[in-house]
């Protein structure tokens, strides 16, 4: 694994050599919590990684405060990749460790079929850097020397399609060689394979991109069970899924898409019929996962019979879809859909809210639809572009509980959102409007992925707001895990 030496930290603009390289920056400390009233002004940090078109992984950081609007701040801009970048995953934090910061692995995947690895703070700045040399945007920079790259993999031979990390010690990747590969972070050894079968040739699907005299080919996206031991796979070309049993690596079973239902969920004659997104879920103490296509998305129980459909109305193109947790257990969740005029759709796939449709005499009986709970964005609030990717997180200010939705368009825009858990519970009337925008970070770069995560407290100690009344800022530094200590010296 050959280490790149290109990473740049913040806004990497080239700096003139009259400049004096001491490059005069001025530290701010960041207020945390006390207020002159002995009021807790309880805020939270969230980082977020977007990939773009542009080749560019751009890490910024957003201050939510209990009451105002999001503060954001770049953390860094890495020129990641020589095309363009398809996904992203996040592992979760290295094991804490006394006076030591944790680490989270950062992973990119691109068209140049190489995946590059990160490690990123999982603690909110503590310092802002302010830039004597003008920047490009009027955002503050903050710096992290914990933010680095450390290195790539390059054992796939064509376009890397999705990334998971189901545990921090394990990596998932798979792209369109067909191959969905099983990497150790400990030392970034390759320890195993799962190979798709390559479909054969049945004409030439519209939107086909395969070489000549070749068929289209390669896993579009994978989802593994909560429990590690179950993973379903989708790939081009194939009207069908893939079971895979994780303990054996060997195939679990193929369920074929047939003709109606893909008819179902828009799927038509001259439709590919491939599903592009998969996603793990649970309702009512039950497993269920959903399948997504280019319009319209089937949701399946553990019997791999279809329970339910979702096909948004207007009929719009899906960019990304994920199960969201919306009550004090796993055991209510709401399916989240982003489209391509700009909304974000919130269905319920519970039995009890499926809404079926009357048997028409002499025709197959229809699939019941999932329940339209609510809906964020779209025309109703002059929003139309495209949401590529979305991240929900669940934040706590004092007593009350809100989900953060952050949204990453093609616009190039990043917009935070809030949203009470209240307003996702099933209804019978017309669909609501929900969420409030928090803020809105221009990125300058096409947006192709999203991921973010709410950073942990900041190492320092906390500082009198009295001091620093009417900053608005951010948190602190990073550490590493156990496990990444061999990484390092890859």
């Amino acid at each position: 694994m050959a280490k790149r030496k290109h990473t740049t930290n913040g806004d990497s603009g080239a700096t003139p050599v009259d400049i004096p390289s001491k490059k005069i920056k001025t530290a701010i400390p960041i207020p945390r919590t006390k207020s002159k009233a002995t009021k807790t002004t309880i805020q939270v940090t969230i980082q977020v990684v977007t990939g773009s078109y542009d080749r560019v992984l751009h890490g910024i950081t957003t201050t939510i405060p209990i009451e105002g609007d999001a503060q954001f701040a770049d953390t860094f801009l890495f020129d990641a990749h020589v095309s363009a970048i398809r996904c992203l995953a996040i592992s979760p934090p290295s094991a804490p460790i006394p006076n030591q910061p944790q680490k989270i692995i950062l992973a990119s995947g691109s068209t140049d079929e190489r995946i590059n690895l990160y490690h990123l703070s999982a603690h909110a700045p503590s310092k802002i850097t302010v830039p004597v040399i003008p920047t490009l945007t009027s955002r503050p920079v903050v710096e992290n020397a914990q933010n680095r790259e450390l290195g790539t993999l390059g054992h796939h031979s064509s376009n890397i399609t999705a990334l998971y990390f189901p545990t921090r010690s394990k990596l998932l990747s798979s792209a369109e060689d067909s191959v969905i590969a099983v990497t150790r972070t400990k030392d970034w050894n390759l320890l195993s394979t799962i190979k798709a079968p390559i479909p054969k040739a049945v004409g030439r699907p519209s939107g086909d991109t395969a070489p000549m005299g070749g068929a289209p080919s390669g896993v579009n996206d994978f989802a593994v069970h909560p429990s590690m031991k179950l993973m379903i796979s989708v790939g081009k070309g194939e009207k069908c899924m893939r079971l895979w049993n994780l303990v054996t690596g060997k195939k679990a079973g193929v369920y074929n898409f047939e003709r109606g239902l893909l008819g179902e969920v828009g799927e038509g004659r001259f439709s590919s019929g491939e599903g592009r997104k998969v996603a793990w879920g649970n309702n009512d103490e039950q497993d269920e996962f959903c399948v997504g296509f280019e319009r319209g998305i089937l949701v399946f129980g553990m019997d791999c019979k279809p329970k339910c459909k979702v096909v948004p109305e207007p009929r719009t193109k899906i960019h990304q879809l994920s199960y969201v947790v919306v009550g004090q257990s796993d055991e209510v969740q709401i399916l989240a859909v982003s489209t391509d005029d700009g909304r974000t759709l919130f269905y319920s796939t519970r039995p009890s809210d499926l809404v079926t449709v009357p048997e028409v005499e002499g025709k197959d009986t229809p699939l019941p639809s999932a329940r339209l709970v609510a809906q964020l964005g779209g025309k109703a609030v002059g929003l139309s572009g495209r949401i590529k990717d979305f991240t929900v997180l669940h934040v706590e200010w004092g007593e009350s509980k809100h989900l953060i939705l952050v949204a990453g368009g093609s616009d190039g825009a990043i917009r935070i959102w809030k949203i009470s858990p209240a307003d996702l519970a099933p209804h019978t009337g017309d669909v609501k409007q929900i969420g409030s925008m928090l803020g809105v970070c221009e990125t300058n770069n096409r947006i192709t992925c999203l991921k973010a995560f709410v950073m942990l407290p900041s190492l320092d100690e906390e500082i009198d707001e009295e001091e620093f009344e009417g900053f608005d800022g951010e948190g602190e530094p990073f550490e590493e895990g156990p496990e990444s200590s061999s990484s390092d010296s890859e």
